[in-house]
C-alpha cells in the first residue's frame, strides 16, 4: 500500500516527507494504522550521524495506532485493537524476558539495522529499499511492525498521549522509579529537561521524593517542569550543586539522572559530585558511539561507595509497564497532557526538532493525516 513518511537519505540533511511503499505483513507482523507520533531526541541522533543507523530509513519510534491487518501466526492482537509501539521488541521466551527484564529481550540486538527481524525490509520508495527506525517507522502514517513490539491499549486513552508511554515516558519515569530506586524522602537531580528528563521528574516524585530538582539551561522549562512535580529548578549543575548542598545540609542527592540530549565523559564526575555517599547516579542519556573516555574521581567513586547505572528504555517490561503508567494516567496520577508543548503536521518535522532543539518543547507530537 501507499503511505506518507519521514525520511532520512543522508546524514546531516533534513527528513524528507514523501510517498512510500509498504509492504503486506509477514508472518509475526501487524500493520499498525499510525495516528501519534512523538519526537523523540534519538531520531535526531540518527540524522547528525551520533547514533549510525544504515541508511536511508523512515524515523520514528515513540508511536501509537490501531492495527489495520495482521499477518499469519499473529495471536496477540487483531484489527482494530490500540496500540503502543515499543521500540525494544519482547519475545517473552529469552532468559532477560523470563527474569524480568525484557527491556533487554535477545531481540533487541536487531534495532539497529533497518531491517524487519527476518532480515529483509517493508518499505521502499525511489527504488531503494528503506529501514525502519528501531524496527519500527513511526514517522509514517502506516507501519508494518514485529507483533513483539507492539502492545494493546485500552481504547478510551487519546492515542496523542498514548505514543509518549512507547519511549519518553517509560524511559524517564524508570530511570528514577526502576534504575533509580527513588524512595520517599529522597532528594533527586534530573540533569535535563526534555521529554525523558520530564518523566524522571514525574517517576521521582511518584515515588515520594521530597526534593526534586531539575536543571535545565532553557530557563523557560521551569514552569512546564514544576506542573509535573519539580520542586526547585537550576540553571546549571554547578548552581544545582550549591542549592543540593542547602537543601539537605550538606549530605547531597540521593539519586542524581542524567538525561541530556547528548552525553560526554566529562559529565560523569559532574554527576558522581551531585550525589551523597552510597547514592546513585543513572546514565540515561545517550552519548555519540564510540565515546570511551569519561572522567571521574576513582578514590572518590570507591571511598564514598557511589554508583552508577546506565538504564536503558527505564529498565521496564513494555508489555506490563505500558499498560500500567496508561492506568496511572487515567486514574489521575501521570500526567501526559501538560507534556505535549505542541502538535504538528508530519509535513513540519523538521521545524518540530528546530523546535526541540532550540529548548522550547518538553514533547511535541505529530498527529498523521490519513
Amino acid at each position: 500500500m501507499r503511505a506518507r513518511a519521514a525520511v532520512l537519505w543522508e546524514t546531516k540533511s533534513p527528513w524528507v516527507v514523501q510517498d512510500v511503499e509498504i509492504d503486506a505483513p509477514k508472518a509475526g507482523e501487524v500493520l499498525v494504522k499510525l495516528v501519534a507520533t512523538g519526537l523523540c531526541h534519538s531520531d535526531d541522533h540518527v540524522r547528525t550521524g551520533d547514533l549510525p543507523i544504515p541508511l536511508p530509513i523512515i524515523g520514528g519510534h515513540e508511536g501509537a495506532g490501531i492495527v489495520h491487518e495482521v499477518g499469519p501466526e499473529v495471536n496477540g492482537v487483531e484489527v482494530g485493537d490500540h496500540v503502543v509501539l515499543s521500540f525494544i521488541p519482547s519475545c517473552g521466551k529469552c532468559r532477560w524476558c523470563a527474569t524480568g527484564q525484557s527491556n533487554l529481550c535477545d531481540r533487541g540486538a536487531a534495532i539497529a539495522g533497518g531491517k524487519q527481524l527476518d532480515g529483509t525490509f517493508r518499505a521502499h520508495a525511489e527504488g531503494k529499499d528503506l529501514g525502519s527506525m528501531l524496527l519500527l517507522g513511526a514517522f509514517g502514517n502506516y507501519a508494518v511492525v514485529a507483533e513483539d513490539s507492539v502492545v494493546k491499549i485500552d481504547k478510551d486513552i487519546p492515542l496523542e498521549l498514548a505514543c509518549l508511554t512507547g519511549c519518553g515516558v517509560m524511559t524517564g519515569w524508570g530511570s528514577a522509579v526502576n534504575t533509580g530506586e527513588v524512595s520517599p524522602g529522597d532528594t533527586v537531580v534530573v540533569v535535563g529537561i526534555g521529554g525523558i528528563g520530564a518523566n524522571a521528574v514525574q517517576g521521582a516524585k511518584m515515588a515520594g521524593a521530597e526534593n526534586v530538582v531539575a536543571v535545565d539551561v532553557a530557563d523557560g522549562k521551569k514552569e512546564m517542569v514544576a506542573r509535573l512535580g519539580a520542586t526547585h529548578f537550576a540553571g546549571s549543575v554547578e548552581e544545582a550543586k550549591g542549592l543540593v548542598n542547602e537543601l539537605t545540609r550538606g549530605v547531597m542527592a540521593d539519586v542524581a539522572i542524567l538525561t541530556v540530549g547528548v552525553a560526554h565523559g566529562d559529565m560523569v564526575q559532574q554527576m558522581l559530585e551531585l550525589i551523597r555517599k552510597g547514592g546513585r547516579v543513572v546514565i540515561t542519556a545517550l552519548a555519540r558511539m564510540g565515546e570511551l573516555d569519561a572522567k571521574l574521581h576513582l578514590m572518590e567513586l570507591t571511598s564514598f561507595q557511589k554508583q552508577i547505572r546506565g538504564s536503558l528504555f527505564g529498565a521496564g517490561n513494555p508489555r506490563s509497564d505500558i499498560p500500567r503508567l496508561l492506568g496511572l494516567y487515567k486514574s489521575g496520577q501521570l500526567k501526559l497532557d501538560e507534556l505535549v508543548t505542541k502538535q504538528y503536521r508530519l509535513d513540519e518535522i523538521n521545524e518540530a526538532y528546530d523546535d526541540m532543539m532550540a529548548g522550547r518543547l518538553l514533547r511535541g507530537v505529530i498527529v498523521h493525516e490519513h
